[in-house]
């Protein structure tokens, strides 16, 4: 049978852009530069015309000033026409006026009628309508007139007033504009151009080289190349440098362990696979054994039992710790009392004279879970709850192991309690962890690394409330809290309410890990 394998997902190639833009940084930082400093050019225009425009004007106002006070030596306080002709040619003056005592006096007649000008008081303006006024004259109607009023220098007046064409001053203007922006693009080009070398050398090339040593890395972590040089500096730059060192130094090792995990899981995959035929032939001696009725080998029988026992589970939890990953719970309504009944049994709790079960949930309790999953890690943790008990040596193998029901916050919480000799201080950082979290000698430390993802995937979580000398409190929660029968409580141990020892044969073989080993 054949399977049909679908070709992977090839994502769509990107848009075609309307515009062509740049990819890189360092092509975008130049635009930007370019494109800022320009911009600060052209800030600088309008003020400077404005202030070229006013200065202009001021220089024929102080023109016609000069033209006002040799006509006060005059008799009839008239210009005669040779010396207006002169004032004409140096400041373009058509009329000139003079105010003294509230009476306005006009020195300078205008030879021919003119058009009524437009005024520009240079003794008040505010910053609007001087940043306006170049833009202004350069926009009015050809052969208009401008009449200028400025606070008189030479003289003791109101002001004095000239009026003049404009054509001069928006030549003027326009030579000043372009003189003014060539020397602001070149500027601003020789500017811009050292703020890009060195934004370059300083931010572009070290992220650059942060860039190739992440896609180098990527194409090839065990390239020696593709680790980044982590250079002296102290700011974000040699804090990223440093940060990724560190993050490629880490990678490399969890890429080592997974390795030697995927190596490790092969291996044990074909051991397993040998293990187990060599199994069946011990158990099928074992079983040729116990018919000889021999009392010597009946004594030494459960001996080999037990260890095939732990044979068969160390096996097991290796290979199921080693798939991919665990399959997606079939949730449904499980009866607790039910489970805990046939994880009890299957983990070695007994009724009496050794490690008992005690609890009062209801048997009509049902919890939201998967059967076969929940049955592996309750068998988890009560197996391992048994083993912490019966490995104390001052307990003679004797204890309890209390069950109880919370429900609350859209979730089932069932509390297991021991009275063992609790978790080692050592044990408990790395508890849940795969092979490091073992608390009994020679475990694998893989059963609450199980139990706990088998809990998540159920939408809770498997924690450890709290332990000490007195014994140990595990939490495990599963998603759904509502449709119970009844809730329970604790009961109180010493006014003798019900119990009950669920048991099991102290021989009965294991096939899982639990609270503290694996």
């Amino acid at each position: 049978m054949t399977e049909t394998v679908s070709p992977p997902d090839i994502p769509p190639p990107p848009a075609a852009r309307r515009f062509p833009w740049p990819r890189g940084l360092s092509a975008r930082l130049l635009l930007f530069t370019a494109f800022v400093v320009t911009l600060a050019g052209l800030m600088v225009l309008p003020p400077t015309l404005a202030a070229y425009e006013e200065q202009w004007l001021l220089d024929r106002v102080r023109a016609g000033e000069l033209a006002s006070t040799i006509a006060e030596s005059d008799p009839e306080l008239r210009v005669s026409d040779s010396v207006a002709g002169q004032l004409f040619d140096q400041a373009g003056a058509v009329t000139v006026a003079v105010q003294v005592d509230g009476a306005r006096r006009l020195v300078l007649p205008p030879k021919v009628p003119m058009q009524t000008p437009y005024l520009v008081d240079l003794r008040r303006q505010n910053p609007g309508s001087w940043l306006a006024a170049p833009f202004f004259t350069l926009t009015s109607p050809p052969g208009s007139m401008v009449r200028v009023m400025a606070e008189p220098r030479f003289r003791k007046a109101e002001f004095v007033e000239v009026v003049l064409p404009d054509a001069p001053l928006k030549a003027q203007l326009i030579a000043y504009f372009w003189r003014l922006a060539a020397i602001t693009v070149f500027v601003a080009g020789l500017a811009g151009f050292f703020v890009y070398l060195f934004l370059n050398i300083f931010l572009v090339r070290p992220m650059q080289r942060i860039t190739r040593a992440m896609e180098q890395f990527r194409a090839d972590p065990a390239d020696p190349e593709a680790r980044i040089v982590v250079s002296k500096r102290r700011d974000e730059i040699g804090r990223a440098e440093l940060e990724l060192d560190r993050m490629q130094t880490d990678l490399l090792t969890a890429l080592a362990s997974k390795a030697r995990l995927a190596a490790l899981g092969e291996a044990v995959a074909k051991i397993n696979h040998d293990l187990r035929n060599m199994l069946t032939s011990a158990q099928m001696a074992s079983d040729r054994l116990a018919a000889l009725g021999d009392p010597k080998v009946a004594q030494a029988l459960p001996r080999l039992e037990r260890a095939l026992d732990r044979a068969i589970t160390l096996a097991t939890d290796v290979m199921t710790y080693g798939k991919s990953r665990e399959p997606a719970p079939v949730v449904r309504p499980t009866p607790l009392r039910a489970a805990l009944d046939s994880a009890a049994e299957d983990s070695g709790l007994v009724a009496a004279g050794g490690v008992a079960l005690e609890t009062v949930i209801d048997p009509r309790e049902q919890v939201l879970a998967d059967p076969d999953q929940l049955h592996r890690i309750l068998t988890n943790l009560l197996r391992n709850a048994r083993e912490a008990i019966e490995g104390a040596p001052d307990r003679g193998g004797k204890g309890r192991v209390f069950v109880e029901l919370h429900r609350g916050d859209g979730l089932s919480i069932l509390r297991l309690s021991d009275d063992g000799p609790g978790v080692p201080q050592r044990a408990q950082a790395n508890l849940f962890q795969p092979f490091v979290g073992s608390v009994r000698r020679g475990g694998t430390g893989l059963g609450l690394a199980i139990a706990r993802e088998l809990a998540q995937g159920h939408g809770g979580d498997l924690v450890l409330v709290e332990t000490g000398p007195g014994g140990s409190v595990f939490d495990l929660s599963l998603a759904g809290g509502s449709g119970a029968a009844a809730r329970t409580r604790r009961p109180d141990l010493g006014a003798g309410r019900q119990r009950r020892a669920l048991t099991a044969p102290a021989g009965e073989r294991g096939r899982r890990c639990g609270k503290r080993t694996g």
